[in-house]
């Protein structure tokens, strides 16, 4: 089973960047979908950006033009680059991924089997 780190959170004013960085332990078979999501306090888990191994990349259109996911696969490891944040972006930012999975990868945090602890964004006005 795949283990995943996630870090990089942190404080940050309105209009600051934070790139979030997810480390992978063990290998994952393709084809694979990976992703980003974030919990606010009293709000669901919504998907943010997710990938798939053939690097299809898909987005929340809350963060569109704002957020950028991509992967290192030389060093197992999954980004997402986020500028331009909003005080809505506050959360808790977590990475996902599910193996042997076909299609364009999809931001429903349900489709993800596989999840690491998480990291906290603030993002303060």
């Amino acid at each position: 089973q795949v283990q995943l780190v996630e870090s990089g959170g942190g404080s940050v004013q309105v209009g600051g960047s934070l790139r979030l960085s997810c480390a992978v332990s063990g290998h994952i078979y393709s084809p694979y979908i990976m992703g980003w999501f974030r919990q606010a306090p009293g709000q669901e888990r919504e998907g943010v950006a997710v990938i798939d191994s053939s690097g299809n990349t898909n987005y929340a259109d809350s963060v569109k033009g704002r957020f950028t996911i991509s992967k290192d696969n030389a060093k197992n490891t999954l980004y997402l680059q986020m500028n331009s944040l909003k005080p809505e972006d506050t959360a808790m930012s977590s990475c996902a991924a599910r193996q042997l999975l076909f299609g364009r990868p999809p931001l429903s945090p349900n489709a993800y089997n596989q999840w690491g602890q998480g990291t906290q964004v603030t993002v303060s006005s």
